[in-house]
């Protein structure tokens, strides 16, 4: 009888580990497409593929009605546009129209904002809205009760300087982003980080190799055996700077094109995304951070023929339009 009490113990302790293992990757759903499947297929495909994630850049009526009663996490944005309507009052309508409207939701995140950077032209006109937005949507939240859900925001690696080596990183605004990581350690709400290895290895390939990149080949001499850790915990070293040390980094997006691009190859993407996965799951962590499951969006679910900017951005995707794997991965 107790062999079989310890048997039963080990798988029961086996199957909450796989469960846990299996709940750190998940991947992001671009929409920037004119030949996408429809909404209730891409819900259908992340159950049957058994990815119980999901991060969405918008609130979208179909997606969110699909999702009712799934499973699957979602990390929810606030887009840039509407953060100062959030941040002048508004975020208690938009908790109303797009989080309380769709009770079986399991929304776990609200990134208020995405890449929000003072240097960029692009972004430096909604520096000013995004802490405010972040305690408007918290308050909100909190009287209905919903403390389950965490805000924060979702930032990216041009936002660093001085990663090399990834202890001695900083941010470059540090009165932007200080607030934002006090609010986040005050309210148990990680970070949120886009880390792309490939940009760094596209940007910078005569002194960073392709394989430490791939999570293939470490480099000889440093600490680090894959491009990703460095990011990372040159993301890490910055906040802990600020306050930030025991705010744990979600990794809102990460990804490898497969055409279009330098290094852009199926072949390479593959290999990425693969051994992405086995290294987040791993639970090895990083040498700042070891011994933790790195959770972990995979960018993007497909390719999005409609994505401005450079090629390569509409060539993310681990599935192509017509909902075939690009890639052999295991979620």
């Amino acid at each position: 009888m107790a062999a079989k009490f310890l048997l039963l113990s080990m798988l029961f302790l086996k199957l909450l580990i796989f469960s846990d293992a299996q709940s750190v990757v998940g991947v992001c759903n671009g929409m920037v497409g004119d030949n996408l499947p429809s909404k209730q297929a891409v819900v259908d495909l992340y159950k049957n593929k058994g990815i119980t994630k999901m991060r969405i850049y918008g609130p979208d009526n179909e997606t969110l009605t699909y999702l009712k009663g799934t499973n699957i996490e979602l990390i929810l944005d606030v887009p840039n546009n509407d953060l100062e309507s959030v941040a002048a009052g508004g975020a208690k309508d938009w908790v109303k129209n797009n989080i309380l409207s769709y009770p079986g939701v399991n929304f776990r995140y609200i990134s208020v904002g995405n890449e929000v950077d003072p240097n960029k032209d692009e972004t430096k006109g909604f520096v000013t809205y995004v802490l405010p937005a972040m305690n408007n949507v918290q308050q909100a939240l909190r009287d209905e009760g919903r403390t389950e859900i965490k805000v924060s925001t979702a930032t990216y690696t041009g936002l660093l300087k001085d990663a090399h080596p990834p202890s001695n990183c900083t941010f470059r605004d540090e009165q932007f982003i200080g607030p934002i990581i006090t609010f986040l350690a005050e309210n148990n709400s990680p970070m949120l980080a886009n880390i792309y290895p490939y940009f760094a290895y596209k940007d910078n390939p005569r002194d960073i190799k392709l394989s430490f990149a791939l999570f293939t080949q470490g480099v000889e001499g440093q600490d680090y055996s894959n491009l990703f850790d460095a990011m990372y915990d040159a993301h890490y070293a910055a906040q802990a700077r600020l306050g930030g040390t025991n705010v744990p980094i979600v990794v809102s997006e990460s990804g490898w094109p497969s055409d279009q691009g330098f290094g852009a190859t199926v072949e390479n993407a593959g290999t990425y995304y693969r051994n992405l996965i086995a290294h987040v799951k791993s639970a090895k962590g990083t040498p700042l951070r070891p011994g933790i499951s790195i959770e972990t969006y995979l960018f993007a679910m497909f390719d999005e023929n409609q994505k401005p900017n450079d090629p390569s951005e509409q060539y993310f995707g681990v599935f192509t339009h017509d909902q075939m794997p690009k890639y052999h991965l295991s979620f």
